[in-house]
């Protein structure tokens, strides 16, 4: 039983020395924070890793609540009207604090491939396939802030970014609540429930 768990730990070792020796760009991503390592470890992740992945998912947010209130139903318009404009909102924070000059990090001028990937999948999705693809996608969206904003906000290393992450950590679990409920609500509709989806 010891044996399978010190392969593990040689391979999880191994990853985190190949980590410490990759350099890249201001703006690549940390392996162990791109492949969940530290979130699986609770460990906080960089402050450029943070500004990244907040203003990632801020980015992708916007777009999919766009998209939701064109698309979604009832509920899911209202849910991306507040997306779209709570992530509108920590975008615009996040900027401020670097123009401020009091946190120093670059952020990301395009979403990711795999962050492009999930929008093009919400874009091409049926009609009446829309919830089982934007409610599901909300929840786990919001499940990885919530753990970034936690792990940052205990044992980030900017004092001024850790208040925030703190300060905004409770919506973040606000949406995720309203997330789950919506996921929640599409296994199973009640009468009398709008599926309107002009």
């Amino acid at each position: 039983m010891n044996r399978p768990m010190n392969i593990s730990m040689k391979k999880l070792l191994a990853l985190l020395a190949a980590t410490t020796m990759l350099t890249g760009a201001a703006l690549a991503e940390s392996v162990t924070e791109k492949t969940g390592v530290n979130s699986a470890l609770g460990v906080a992740p960089t402050t450029q890793d943070f500004v990244t992945e907040a203003a990632t998912s801020d980015m992708i947010e916007i777009e999919a609540g766009k998209i939701a209130q064109m698309r979604g139903t009832d509920a899911e318009k209202k849910f991306g009207a507040q997306m779209v404009a709570d992530h509108t909102r920590t975008s615009a924070d996040i900027k401020a604090m670097i123009a401020g000059g009091k946190l120093k990090a670059e952020l990301p001028s395009v979403i990711p491939s795999a962050g492009q990937s999930k929008l093009d999948d919400l874009r091409n999705s049926k009609n009446e396939d829309f919830s089982s693809v934007y409610d599901p996608m909300q929840v786990s969206a919001h499940e990885d802030a919530v753990s970034l904003f936690e792990r940052y906000g205990k044992s980030g290393d900017n004092a001024e970014l850790k208040a925030w992450a703190n300060k905004t950590l409770p919506a973040l679990k606000h949406h995720l609540d309203m997330a789950n409920k919506l996921d929640t609500e599409r296994m199973r509709p009640t009468v009398g429930q709008s599926n309107d989806r002009r």
